[in-house]
């Protein structure tokens, strides 16, 4: 990538992303590899304001010999300092800004039990900062550059040179990044997104219910007052936030306890370096009774059962099959692209902000009004470029919301 480009990517993570503003402390996370962009970030961020802008640097390598070579019982434990330093910032109202450059095969040598447990540890200690990110409390905004291992996993047939190259280009085309001025784009695309919001919340849809040729037949019953999201956020403090670049969904929370039916994925679930291929899952009464897959099910398996919420859903998302990455047609190994390619589902947390007024709520009021509650959230893709949607009114009138992978116009 050329320096003009990179700087505007760096910009948009400031200013379109976290929304950084005059006085705020910035957390900047961050690969070691990628030091020479997330010191460009951190110049964004100083630019915009910021009182402080902290970096908060990670090696994968380090984690993955942590993974293999330390004492079992560490996997138990999330530090009371990292506890601590989250509290910190966030009562000081930080920003933050995740930069991402995954290796989709660094831990595959690695035990997946201790995956697992270092992983409930890590959320059960982060859970107080979790809630004020996913109550919009705290803005926070990740966007992805590329790495040489990641670039070889996405296109195996390039040399390293050439792979990076071209993974540059699809991360900057998917992030709508690649225009003159990327700022201005993403405020046209937050508009656009509003569009649907607005029309779907109006509707308040009693059920919907997805089908495709591949097999998934699953009507998602919606709590009462439930709320489209999408295309951006609005922090509790007001000022607009987008927390993934890209972003192509809209979303909301089901009814935890009104789902039922089978969900084929389409596209293979990466999760913590291992592959889930060929998979489906069968729901009763909101929780999953079956599933199997062609490779990976123990994967799928110990994210079923990581807490009593990780078998119920915590998220429903609409992905034009028009969107610029699905129209990439690349598997990118990496949810954060993954997503954005295809209609999906959550198995786990809710986003509070998807009813009437759940940032206000405790975690017993929420699970009162129909949204699940977990330490995970693990987005899988279902949607196909014949994917049909319809949403059922609380008078039974029925109404197409997608036709053919596409969302309907419903103004």
């Amino acid at each position: 990538m050329n320096e003009a480009q990179l700087k505007k990517y760096a910009e948009l993570l400031v200013r379109s992303g976290g929304n950084v503003q005059k006085g705020q402390p910035v957390v900047i996370s961050s690969d070691v590899t990628n030091a020479c962009f997330a010191r460009m970030v951190q110049e964004y961020a100083y630019d915009a304001g910021a009182s402080e802008v902290v970096m908060e640097w990670r090696d994968d390598i380090s984690s993955k010999a942590k993974y293999m070579r330390a004492a079992d019982e560490i996997f138990d434990v999330y530090p009371q300092w990292c506890v601590d330093r989250f509290k910190f910032y966030d009562d000081r109202n930080a920003v933050y800004l995740h930069i991402i450059s995954s290796d989709p095969d660094l831990l595959k040598e690695v035990s997946p039990d201790r995956i697992m447990r270092y992983t409930k540890a890590n959320r059960k200690g982060t859970k107080a900062h979790s809630t004020l990110t996913m109550s919009n409390a705290r803005r926070w905004s990740v966007l992805a550059v590329p790495s040489p291992e990641w670039a070889a996993k996405v296109f195996p047939d390039l040399d390293a040179e050439a792979g990076v190259a071209k993974l540059w280009e699809a991360i900057i085309k998917g992030a709508r990044a690649d225009g003159d001025n990327p700022i201005e784009d993403w405020a046209a695309h937050r508009e656009n997104f509003n569009q649907h919001k607005s029309a779907m919340d109006k509707k308040q849809f009693k059920t919907l219910r997805f089908t495709n040729s591949l097999g998934t037949d699953i009507t998602i019953g919606m709590p009462e007052n439930h709320k489209w999201q999408g295309g951006g956020d609005i922090g509790q403090d007001g000022f607009p936030f987008f927390p993934n670049q890209p972003t192509e969904e809209i979303f909301t929370a089901p009814d935890r306890n009104k789902v039922n039916g089978k969900v084929v994925a389409s596209m293979p679930l990466s999760y913590q370096s291992r592959l889930i291929e060929e998979f489906s899952i069968t729901f009763k009464d909101g929780k999953a009774v079956e599933y199997q897959a062609k490779a990976g099910e123990e994967i799928l398996k110990s994210i079923i059962e990581m807490d009593e919420g990780a078998a119920y859903l915590g998220e429903v998302a609409l992905v034009a099959n028009s969107s610029p990455i699905s129209q990439m047609n690349i598997l990118f190994y990496n949810t954060l692209f993954d997503e954005n390619a295809s209609s999906h589902f959550a198995l786990g947390k809710a986003y509070p902000d998807c009813i009437e007024n759940g940032i206000n709520m405790n975690d017993d009021e929420l699970a009162k009004v129909g949204l699940n509650d977990s330490i995970l959230h693990v987005d899988f893709m279902f949607g196909t470029a014949d994917m049909h949607v319809v949403g059922t009114l609380a008078d039974g009138t029925e109404i197409v919301i997608m036709d053919q992978g596409e969302l309907v116009n419903l103004e």
